[in-house]
């Protein structure tokens, strides 16, 4: 089964990782990072980690999951494979299928994506794309529990850009049931299609350009880099200004509740998109969800593999 957005994945088996990510870290107090897992059910398997963008994160989570779990990775750059380029997708996805058990890839365009998992006879995950990064919220959404409890029906705010990370919480308000504010300029709202169709099946989805209104009661706060690293100096500059009265500091958070909490997919720009007396407040749970990264993808390995 591949796991390539969250809305395209059944609630029941979304709520299914989420417990087992829970779990998996819980059967791991005690034991050092580098020790496996009680349980090995990649025993024998190789997954192919593709990465066409940088990574930090999910290189090293995705990884070190893997072999926790007892299986071996291969690790695949763009310029190890020129993928689209020299040999097609598809004959690529048939090609890694006869060698490996399980794909991530991790690209820009969402159509490489779908092409490879519409090719591959083995499991697929969607690492990130220019448009979603599911497994960040799947992380996100575990995070939230382990320290709040269930999600459903608690008020999330995104402020800043409507990205690919903003993307996948609109899929996930749809699927786990939270209601969701969106504040940030009206160009960078999320795709219009994305929040349809979270609205069709129940999930409040509003838009507060007031980012002191819009956080008012907020049970969490998530903010993303203002820029990418591949923008252009001068969609940087306008990206900033733009952004600039949607950072989250003090006074923000002061908006909202006392235990309102706050999250970023990391790495962040301190003193840009959100300070470092946030980042490293109380409410802050960033290291957390990205400790999370790990349990949560494997998580999805092991509901890929059917394991």
């Amino acid at each position: 089964m591949n796991f390539l957005d969250i809305n395209k994945t059944e609630t029941a088996d979304l709520r299914s990782m989420i417990d087992g990510a829970l779990a998996m870290k819980t059967a791991r107090a005690g034991l050092s990072k580098g020790a496996p897992d009680p349980d090995q059910p990649l025993a024998g398997q190789m997954v192919a980690l593709i990465f066409e963008k940088p990574s930090t994160r999910t290189r090293v989570s995705f990884d070190v999951g893997v072999r926790q779990m007892g299986g071996q990775t291969m690790l695949l750059s763009g310029q190890d494979m020129q993928l689209g380029h020299g040999e097609s997708i598809a004959d690529t996805a048939r090609v890694l299928s006869r060698y490996v058990d399980l794909i991530m890839i991790r690209t820009f365009e969402e159509s490489t994506l779908l092409e490879l998992a519409e090719h591959a006879t083995v499991p697929v995950i969607n690492g990130l794309t220019d448009r979603t990064h599911p497994c960040q919220i799947m992380a996100d959404v575990m995070t939230y529990e382990e320290h709040r409890g269930p999600i459903a029906g608690k008020k999330v705010v995104w402020v800043g850009d409507g990205n690919n990370v903003c993307a996948s919480f609109v899929h996930a308000a749809g699927s786990f049931g939270f209601d969701l504010t969106f504040s940030g300029p009206e160009t960078l709202e999320p795709e219009a299609e994305f929040v349809d169709q979270a609205r069709a099946r129940g999930a409040k989805i509003t838009f507060q350009p007031d980012v002191a209104r819009a956080v008012q009661n907020a049970d969490l706060i998530v903010s993303d880099a203002w820029v990418s690293m591949h923008d252009p100096q001068s969609a940087r500059e306008r990206r900033h200004n733009q952004l600039r009265p949607y950072q989250v500091n003090k006074a923000l958070m002061d908006d909202a509740k006392d235990d309102t909490l706050f999250m970023h997919c990391l790495p962040a720009h301190r003193e840009e998109e959100v300070t470092s007396e946030v980042m490293d407040g109380p409410n802050s749970v960033v290291f957390d969800e990205a400790e999370n990264r790990l349990h949560a993808q494997k998580a999805i390995m092991r509901w890929c593999l059917g394991l």
